[in-house]
């Protein structure tokens, strides 16, 4: 027997309490409910997500307390969009830049080299470009602040780790109040885009090295991270993790994730919790 958590906009309580056969249904949330008594989770959180609804077991029991770290991508994970692809617009190769990191996102590119490609086709843009992205395109995901509200009330430490570029990172850490963040910095000569970045890409060894190097610092086990990432390039920070999100991610980060949330809020993990 074990509990089950569904988060949707509407969910008809009495027919989901008969179909998980569940004991007890309790409202946690003004959109989410918990279930209690429930004999097969895993089918009932395929039938959830086939039906458009966020669904996860509440078992083993996870308590805020468990956790040291949060660690989060940046680009569709923390915030709403690709911050190459729009400052690619901006240049007129939106189309051809957004193509290559679909395709690393999904995990049929290498990462180091498609980024590459991608910034090489940036050459030239003035850098008040990236500065209209943050202004005018960057959005933070639904329930991002609400989260990093509820880590910092945890004492957990945030740690922002993006294939992205600097130029983001940093202000969202000012912003935000982020502990730490890691970046790839573009290189700018007279105020344009050169189409190279500086020093070592920041890929999917990278993420995980950080993670790794956050909780050595905390002396805690990678156990004690939560991990949150949406595209083939976060999975081996995700691996490491005790938890791991999967936000509005990629099939083949779905595929291995401890949590999967395709419609709802990043805040709404918090869920996972016991109370």
């Amino acid at each position: 027997m074990s509990e089950l958590v569904l988060i949707g906009p509407s969910i008809d309580a009495p027919a989901w309490q008969q179909r998980c056969g569940a004991t007890r249904v309790d409202w946690i949330a003004p959109d989410a409910l918990r279930f209690t008594g429930v004999t097969d989770a895993p089918a009932l959180i395929e039938e959830a997500q086939a039906a458009g609804l966020d669904a996860f077991s509440l078992n083993p029991v996870l308590r805020r307390s468990d956790f040291r770290l949060l660690a989060m991508d940046m680009d569709s994970t923390l915030i709403t969009i690709e911050c190459i692809d729009e400052i690619a617009d901006l240049a007129g190769v939106k189309p051809q830049v957004a193509a290559i990191t679909k395709a690393t996102m999904r995990g049929e590119l290498d990462f180091q080299g498609s980024l590459g490609q991608r910034v090489a086709l940036l050459k030239g843009l003035p850098v008040e470009a990236l500065e209209r992205v943050y202004q005018e395109r960057l959005r933070l995901s639904p329930g991002a602040e609400n989260l990093l509200a509820a880590a910092r009330a945890a004492g957990w430490t945030t740690l922002l780790i993006s294939g992205g570029f600097t130029f983001f990172t940093e202000r969202l850490r000012q912003r935000l109040g982020l502990d730490h963040t890691l970046a790839n910095t573009l290189e700018i000569v007279d105020g344009l885009l050169t189409g190279r970045v500086l020093g070592d890409i920041v890929d999917a060894t990278t993420k995980a090295n950080r993670v790794q190097a956050a909780c050595d610092a905390l002396g805690c086990p990678t156990s004690a991270a939560i991990v949150a990432g949406d595209g083939a390039n976060d999975l081996q920070m995700m691996r490491l993790a005790g938890l791991s999100v999967a936000f509005h991610a990629k099939p083949i980060v779905r595929r291995e994730d401890h949590l999967s949330i395709n419609h709802a809020g990043l805040d709404s993990l918090l869920l996972r919790f016991a109370p």
